[in-house]
């Protein structure tokens, strides 16, 4: 006999589920929930087609090495586990992905964890953008993703410019333009965000003094933290961990 696949704490996950259907209009848009385990518990429609699916039921009960070629799942399953450990958000990660015709190309995808009101983990939401005009334009190949990526692992270093253009394989002059069409933003700017985003995180989820986190995030000190967090967030640190206490 069959096992009926019945989501982790289908209670609480069943409580996101309507969401789905407001991604269901961009078929270049996947909107997807999973179980602590890394099952999937629900997709929107933008699924269709992609991998072995003909539509988003197939999905439910399934992980990621069950739907896509070895090289993706692997590292579809690896950025889950870095949310499930709860060390940080997944954000703006360029993902090779597989496309509703079938075809091959890159995603941005972001990722987030879930907890209950107890603190125990549920599991995560995670939303992917197809970058079907950018691919077919050749502005994404392998080795600027490892620049991306190395900057997204490496934002607590120093990272010049020539170090990044030589990993891009792209001048400096060609390396700001591409990222500014990918993210919005120049490269040195998508730095700070990132370095941001992973304070960000550190602030509002830990109890370590600023001080460390701005040096553990890439910051010359407190005061470079501050100064970056005001400009991008209209916030002070100590305002943002305030406002976490009074939420909690």
């Amino acid at each position: 006999m069959s096992t009926i696949y019945r989501p982790y704490i289908v209670h609480e996950l069943a409580a996101i589920h309507p969401m789905i259907a407001l991604f269901d209009q961009w078929p270049d848009v996947v909107f997807s929930i999973k179980d602590a385990c890394g099952r999937y518990s629900a997709l929107s429609e933008g699924c269709a087609g992609r991998g072995a699916l003909r539509n988003q039921w197939q999905a439910v009960g399934r992980t990621v090495h069950e739907l896509f070629p070895e090289a993706m799942a692997a590292r579809y399953h690896q950025q889950d586990q870095t949310v499930f450990r709860g060390e940080r958000p997944v954000l703006n990660r360029l993902d090779l992905t597989v496309y509703r015709n079938g075809d091959s190309g890159w995603c941005l995808s972001n990722k987030q964890s879930v907890y209950r009101h107890d603190g125990e983990l549920l599991g995560l939401v995670c939303i992917s953008r197809d970058l079907t005009e950018l691919t077919r334009e050749k502005l994404i190949d392998e080795r600027f993703a490892l620049c991306v990526d190395y900057i997204q692992q490496h934002f607590d270093q120093t990272l010049y410019l020539e170090q990044l253009s030589a990993l891009s394989g792209l001048s400096i002059g060609q390396l700001d333009r591409r990222m500014k069409r990918v993210f919005q933003c120049s490269t040195g700017e998508f730095i700070r965000r990132t370095r941001i985003e992973a304070a960000c995180h550190a602030i509002v989820h830990g109890r370590l003094p600023l001080a460390d986190i701005a040096l553990r995030c890439g910051f010359f000190d407190q005061s470079a933290l501050c100064r970056h967090c005001r400009q991008l967030l209209g916030l002070s640190p100590r305002q943002l961990r305030q406002r976490q206490i009074i939420a909690g």
